[in-house]
């Protein structure tokens, strides 16, 4: 009988010590891949859903965040205004559900669709926008072409078509240093 019982308790403290283990080893396993996880994929998990951007330069910008890339973030807000955000920009973000995407490679195509790329797209667009740099200072006016680290810009006030009489200068603006690229309907609200 007394062999049972000392079987037993050796039983239960090996038991007892390997479900620590377990417990430990998981917490570290969590904790591992939590420490791989990149702030996009963190923001993918969030698309559709509204979130609150500090940006430098910028302050507070919320809306639906309806694309991820991997430099820069596409939120919309109530007015119907669309802002691409540098993520080099984004100081924090608050809103983010529990959720979060797959780490993925970006692949060959969509590795290459980075802010400068998107930038050409408005470009393309030829709307009105704003552009707000991250010492805080706007522009205003139409992305006429962008290179390879700059974008220049047709500025004129954003109520006004690109005119050539409505254009008050042309502005060469390093990518790096813009925080977001405002356009839509009153981009300047």
């Amino acid at each position: 009988m007394r062999w049972q019982q000392l079987f037993a308790d050796l039983q239960g403290q090996f038991d007892a010590q390997e479900a620590a283990a377990e417990r430990a080893e998981w917490g570290s396993r969590a904790r591992s891949e939590i420490g791989a996880v990149a702030l996009v994929d963190r923001l993918r998990g969030a698309i559709g859903t509204v979130v609150s951007l500090q940006c430098r330069g910028v302050g507070p910008v919320t809306g639906r965040l309806n694309d991820v890339g991997v430099d820069w973030l596409l939120l919309e807000d109530d007015h119907a205004r669309t802002s691409l955000v540098a993520l080099a920009a984004v100081r924090a973000v608050s809103g983010l559900s529990r959720r979060t995407a797959a780490a993925e490679e970006p692949g060959h195509v969509r590795g290459r669709l980075d802010l400068r790329r998107a930038l050409r797209a408005l470009a393309r667009d030829r709307a009105a926008v704003q552009v707000v740099l991250d010492d805080g200072s706007v522009l205003t006016g139409t992305v006429d072409r962008v290179g390879a680290d700059y974008l220049e810009l047709a500025e004129h006030p954003v109520d006004q078509p690109r005119r050539a009489e409505a254009v008050q200068g042309v502005r060469a603006v390093v990518i790096a240093s813009i925080a977001l690229v405002r356009s839509g309907p009153g981009a300047l609200g």
